[in-house]
């Protein structure tokens, strides 16, 4: 790519409008058999369910706690949700809140809620009663579909209770389990199931088996896939309210499309994809379960992420494919016995929802033969933006190309009208069919984060002449020392390299001197030691003055959030609160 400046016609510039062109070097460099300008086939989401029970119904689809079922047997149980959550008056303009764990429950209900029209709403089952009561009120839930578990029952009872939630479906969760576990958890963990019948709000619960009571004819309803809603997906809300990325049919099934075209050499029918993240966040919707369905791949899934058992699960059941976050890699990594479990089934493993640290990825391609893909995306991308090649040249610390017919440009912070030269830091802005539709009920927030038909993604960083990207921080997260812009990943990435750190979170604090100073917050790994000074000596050739931590605190843990990425909201609170003590 030769130097040209922004706005120049090129060979590889591409047209996002009739007055504005845009640098595409990666066209350059694309992956050989990927077609940046392939054409995309728009559908409702739920036809992913259906090609996979035609095609492959006597695979299997789900294997949860040793219980495996067939895509046909799956079908037919969607079938028979859609015409049940039909009578219940569920269609076009429902929205329909799953409040689940990684279980076949989940799957059928989120395909069964699509047939009918109607929108999903995921919810995080970890949430407190505020932030349940928020995104019930916000997002106008008309039903809460959740399990007889006690731990999760509870919450939705008291929503009913106290009239925040209209009516909820509860599904069992014994029956979920292959029938000698089934009778065994009823008989020794009946404590844990939750007595519905007997419930304050019972006169607004509707049992599974009664909804399920029907013979699976459901009305066929009419998606304009463009359009229409399919997922509400929440965005964390670590800078202010959260708000509904309105993601429709269209914007998941070409963010499908974009990711198959990219993976290349995956066999429907064939694969065994691992769900240890949660489905009800936006990586995990995407890269496990409609990743799995639209391949026919049986999905093994885990309710919750222990370490120890999903070792165990990865040797047993022998996946293919396992999208992670870096923190379970790194996890991993540092188990005391890894070498005692076979990984050697993994074709690959996606990495994403947090910058992948080079140490981690090159240790775990050498310990077991996959390959480690980091790719990028947002709840508002569907979240697939960008990954790394498969085969070819890759960059390290790269997020790594735009997917097909995404088009990435870096724009100066303070005005998103300035594309910036190749190699110069500015706003990752991005363009492409799997950009939300925007924020649910929030015209305002919408227009302030689309500009000029990009959706600005807040993420700081730079392209080179290969059209590789590389993020360099959150604009939030930048620490301004002394006017200077320091920024906390390339802090954290330098940490990394100190043999003794397992896990590091970098924030900005108060500093009388400098206006603001980095604070490193450390997790050192299991039988090693380091101090302060020391740290401080290993960075000294690596960092600038300015850069240098001003503080650093060790700690037995780092807070994360659901999926295992590294939380700074929590350090911030607490780095405030100290502070006004």
């Amino acid at each position: 790519m030769s130097n040209t400046a922004p706005g120049q016609m090129t060979a590889q510039m591409v047209s996002v409008g009739t007055a504005q062109n845009v640098a595409a070097p990666w066209l350059n460099c694309y992956p050989a058999g990927v077609d940046w300008h392939m054409s995309f086939a728009p559908q409702p989401l739920y036809q992913l369910m259906d090609t996979a029970v035609a095609k492959f119904g006597g695979y299997p689809a789900t294997n949860f706690l040793g219980k495996t079922m067939t895509y046909a047997e799956i079908g037919r149980l969607v079938d028979r949700a859609t015409a049940g959550l039909q009578a219940q008056g569920i269609g076009r303009g429902s929205k329909v809140g799953l409040f689940l764990p990684n279980c076949p429950t989940f799957v059928i209900y989120y395909f069964a809620i699509l047939r009918t029209g109607a929108t999903v709403v995921n919810f995080n089952p970890l949430y407190s009663h505020e932030e349940l009561i928020f995104q019930v009120k916000d997002s106008h839930t008309d039903l809460m579909i959740t399990l007889d578990l006690k731990a999760l029952f509870d919450k939705v009872e008291k929503l009913l209770v106290e009239g925040h939630l209209k009516r909820a479906l509860v599904c069992s969760f014994p029956a979920l389990l292959p029938s000698t576990k089934s009778v065994l958890f009823r008989l020794f963990k009946a404590k844990e199931v939750a007595h519905t019948a007997k419930s304050a709000a019972a006169d607004k619960i509707i049992a599974e088996a009664a909804l399920m009571a029907n013979n699976g004819a459901y009305k066929k309803v009419a998606i304009n896939p463009m359009e229409d809603i399919a997922v509400l997906q929440y965005t964390g809300g670590t800078t202010g309210t959260p708000k509904g990325a309105m993601l429709t049919h269209a914007n998941l099934t070409t963010n499908m499309q974009q990711v198959l075209a990219w993976t290349g050499g995956l066999e429907p029918g064939k694969e065994k994809i691992l769900g240890i993240l949660p489905f009800f966040h936006v990586f995990a919707m995407t890269g496990v379960m409609n990743l799995g369905v639209a391949t026919a791949a049986e999905i093994i899934m885990m309710p919750r992420f222990v370490l120890n058992d999903a070792l165990k699960l990865i040797a047993a059941t022998k996946p293919t494919i396992m999208p992670a976050v870096p923190t379970v890699l790194n996890a991993m990594l540092n188990h005391p016995k890894i070498q005692s479990f076979d990984l050697s089934t993994l074709k690959f493993v996606l990495s994403g929802g947090a910058p992948l640290p080079i140490e981690v990825k090159n240790s775990f391609q050498k310990l077991t033969g996959c390959k480690v893909v980091e790719a990028y995306g947002l709840s508002e991308t569907s979240p697939g933006a960008t990954f790394n090649p498969f085969d070819g040249p890759v960059k390290s610390g790269s997020i790594g190309q735009p997917l097909p017919g995404t088009i990435v440009s870096i724009r100066a912070v303070e005005d998103p009208d300035k594309e910036m030269p190749l190699g110069t830091e500015g706003e990752i802005c991005i363009k492409g069919p799997q950009v939300m539709k925007g924020y649910w009920e929030k015209p305002g927030e919408t227009a302030n984060v689309f500009h000029g038909g990009f959706f600005r993604t807040g993420d700081v960083g730079k392209m080179d002449d290969e059209g590789f990207i590389f993020i360099t921080d959150r604009i939030k997260d930048m620490i301004i020392c002394s006017g200077f812009k320091v920024f906390p990943r390339h802090l954290e990435e330098k940490i990394y390299e100190h043999p003794a750190v397992e896990e590091v979170t970098v924030i900005g604090i108060k500093d009388s001197y400098r206006g603001e100073a980095p604070k490193a917050f450390i997790k050192l790994k299991a039988g090693t030691t380091a101090t302060g000074p020391e740290i401080l000596k290993f960075l000294e050739p690596k960092l600038s003055k300015l850069e240098m931590p001003a503080q650093i605190e060790f700690r037995d843990a780092l807070p994360k959030t659901m999926i295992g990425k590294l939380s700074k909201k929590e350090l911030k609170q607490e780095e405030a609160l100290r502070q006004r003590g």
